[in-house]
């Protein structure tokens, strides 16, 4: 496995993988690597003959007061686990490399940045939209890969990948869970044992919207409020959103019908912690 911190390497070991003829993957990370980034890892060795991933903890996602500061950097073990995975190429650049100089140009995508995260994270997209174009940019992948867990992030990458016709395939990749059914996230470090224990009812809320749509139920109000009933018996937690929204325009629904995506973000101790299910 190969390791480049400059752009100028990428392109290089890149535009001679690509001359070979071979199909590239990008799997892009903010690192602390879990069994999720692992699972996207392996789908991008399946599919591609050369697979990059990126560890970047991006500052132009995080808003004031949220983690920059504390989010957690493992890079030896995050090496570790991209080369057991089956990685070629780990990208890790710093800030000043992906933002040297004044960065006067800006990704922004509408409408679907406004909803549910857009709502209390204003910026996030943009800095989200701007620094997967510049990875797009360097990489030039003929494949990314992304977790279902943030999906409205894959919307949105996917929305800007298609408006701006980039060369590349979004792949987006089940939600890797605990056996208690909560998503793994880097986030669940900042969780005690009581507050980790707490954080399945997230899921909970999830199954109970899946049961009561199989069951037939099309009022959305009526699930949402089952799901918020299971949430408000997080001890500590504050819940952001429990919404049921349209699964590719992320428009509130009133009657279920079609794609659908049942989405919650709860804040519990230090970490916001976001699911969703897809039906």
């Amino acid at each position: 496995m190969e390791f480049a911190g400059t752009i100028e390497l990428v392109r290089s070991v890149v535009k001679a993988v690509k001359i070979a003829g071979k199909r590239v993957g990008l799997v892009p990370t903010m690192g602390a690597l879990h069994a999720g980034h692992i699972s996207l890892i392996k789908r991008a060795v399946k599919d591609c003959h050369f697979v990059v991933v990126s560890i970047f903890v991006n500052p132009t996602q995080f808003g004031a007061g949220e983690d920059f500061e504390n989010y957690p950097r493992p890079i030896e073990a995050d090496l570790e686990i991209c080369e057991k995975a089956g990685a070629d190429l780990v990208f890790n650049p710093s800030a000043e490399v992906m933002y040297g100089g004044e960065g006067l140009t800006w990704i922004t995508v509408e409408k679907l940045t406004e909803p549910l995260c857009g709502r209390s994270r204003p910026g996030h997209f943009r800095g989200v939209a701007t620094i997967c174009a510049k990875l797009f940019n360097i990489v030039q992948p003929d494949v990314a890969y992304f977790g279902q867990k943030d999906a409205q992030q894959a919307i949105v990458i996917r929305r800007m990948v298609a408006d701006l016709d980039m060369p590349l395939e979004v792949v987006v990749c089940p939600t890797v869970r605990e056996p208690d059914g909560l998503a793994l996230s880097s986030r669940n470090k900042y969780l005690s044992v009581e507050q980790r224990r707490e954080a399945a009812k997230i899921y909970k809320s999830l199954a109970k919207c899946k049961e009561m749509r199989e069951a037939g139920v099309t009022d959305a109000k009526q699930i949402i409020a089952a799901m918020r009933e299971i949430l408000r018996q997080i001890a500590g937690g504050q819940i952001e959103y429990v919404e049921i929204v349209d699964a590719e325009t992320l428009e509130q629904v009133n009657e279920i019908k079609g794609s659908i995506l049942g989405a919650v973000a709860v804040r519990l101790g230090p970490a916001r912690l976001i699911d969703n299910i897809l039906l």
